[in-house]
């Protein structure tokens, strides 16, 4: 049977014979294993992803590698991320019905997941390049992060049941590791992995000469290794969200950890504003205006969803031991205005997280394909340059874009603003 072997790597010859013993996958490729139509897609920093078909349906299996598989094996990366991906999914099919993918099998020694197939989605990102657009985006989103804020915190969770988890996912010490470096830190000197695009170094040189924003951040970076609030998905961007038109899930939890409630909805927004910012690069100009104003609503909503589930959970589900009714309710008083003091820090600090996310992304190692498959480093700076200003603007003073129209105008400053 595949978990009493010692981890192999699996490949489109190797994955059928190591799967088609086991029941749960079996069952639902059908067929003979052996004729299972296999295809590696994995097109992500750091697994193997194959789509397994057969005579009933579809599977998804996804294998961790034991290094990052972007670099190399000179940067090793160990196996356990996939059993904290495995238990983020459990958690988030919980907390949050309905948005992750399913999972059928897990094999802890092959660090090895099969799950749902989504069909006919497709990578949110790539339909954000190719200008289209999905229904109820930004409220799925918001609503996604409100829910796995609100219950896998001790609002929710009773105190045990949380620290215990807490001490479960403790153990992901490594792609915590990645975070702290590549979002909070390499992205504000000239660490050995960054790159950048040549002609945005203007702006890079400036951005790292600040000291108070570099300050701001290694705050921000003291409140993500220490709060330990909620579980996160860790990674929230448009790569991570597969949708159809009318249809959003969430998938790759495998930098999960437990944060800030904040973070995930910065991240989220951070790479809608990303997509609002390339869009000269991918949109006719009879297009753009429109496109990139639907984005901004998509934005709008994620706040506004997050906002209302939160309270919405807040009145029907605080059961743990933060703001208990006891000291509210019970004693005729109303929790209303707790609740507002706690969504105004929650947005606070969203937006700064944001601010970071839009920088990591265009200076650290991993870039988005919004800037970076336009092929003319000149047009791309520009709409970069755009982006990181943006991004140092909402690190520096978030307290001035907690109003959302005030946010929106934000963005339209920067998207007019001749930078490079």
């Amino acid at each position: 049977m595949a978990h009493e072997q010692p981890y192999q790597a699996l490949d489109v010859d190797t994955l059928a014979q190591r799967l088609g013993e086991v029941e749960e996958v079996a069952s639902r490729v059908g067929g003979n294993p052996g004729q299972w139509q296999i295809r590696e897609v994995g097109d992500g920093n750091l697994n193997l992803v194959f789509i397994v078909s057969g005579s009933v349906g579809s599977v998804v299996v996804k294998q961790a590698l034991p290094y990052v598989r972007m670099v190399g094996e000179s940067w090793p990366l160990p196996l356990y991320r996939a059993h904290f991906e495995y238990y983020a999914l459990v958690r988030q099919a919980q907390r949050a019905p309905g948005i992750a993918p399913e999972v059928f099998y897990f094999d802890k020694p092959q660090a090895l997941i099969v799950m749902e197939y989504l069909y006919p989605h497709t990578i949110l990102r790539r339909k954000l390049i190719s200008g289209e657009r999905v229904t109820q985006l930004g409220e799925t989103i918001g609503e996604f992060c409100a829910r796995m804020a609100f219950r896998g915190s001790e609002l929710s969770l009773n105190s045990p049941e949380k620290k215990a988890d807490v001490g479960l996912f403790s153990g992901n010490v490594a792609i915590p590791a990645i975070t702290e470096s590549l979002v909070f830190t390499d992205p504000y000197y000239g660490a050995e992995m960054n790159r950048h695009t040549p002609e945005l170094s203007p702006v890079v040189d400036e951005l790292r000469r600040n000291t108070r924003l570099k300050a701001k951040v290694q705050r921000l970076l003291m409140k993500f290794t220490a709060n330990t609030e909620t579980m996160l998905h860790g990674d929230l961007h448009s790569g991570s969200i597969m949708a159809t038109e009318s249809d959003v899930r969430v998938i790759d939890p495998e930098f999960s950890q437990y944060g800030p409630m904040a973070f995930d909805l910065g991240m989220a927004v951070a790479n809608f504003l990303m997509a609002y910012f390339s869009q000269p690069a991918h949109r006719q100009a009879s297009e753009l205006d429109e496109y990139q104003a639907w984005i901004l609503d998509v934005i709008e909503a994620c706040f506004t969803h997050f906002d209302a589930e939160f309270r919405h959970l807040w009145q029907t589900e605080r059961t743990g031991i933060l703001f208990p009714k006891a000291l509210f309710e019970a004693q005729g008083n109303s929790a209303d205005d707790a609740c507002d003091a706690l969504l105004e820090e929650i947005r606070l600090d969203a937006l700064a997280y944001c601010g970071i996310e839009m920088h990591r992304r265009v200076l650290s190692l991993a870039h988005n394909a919004d800037f970076e498959e336009i092929e003319d480093t000149a047009l791309r700076a520009k709409l970069e340059a755009r982006n990181v200003l943006m991004g140092q603007t909402l690190i520096m003073e978030p307290e001035a874009y907690c109003d959302l129209a005030a946010l929106a105008e934000l963005a339209k400053t920067y998207n007019q603003q001749e930078v490079l």
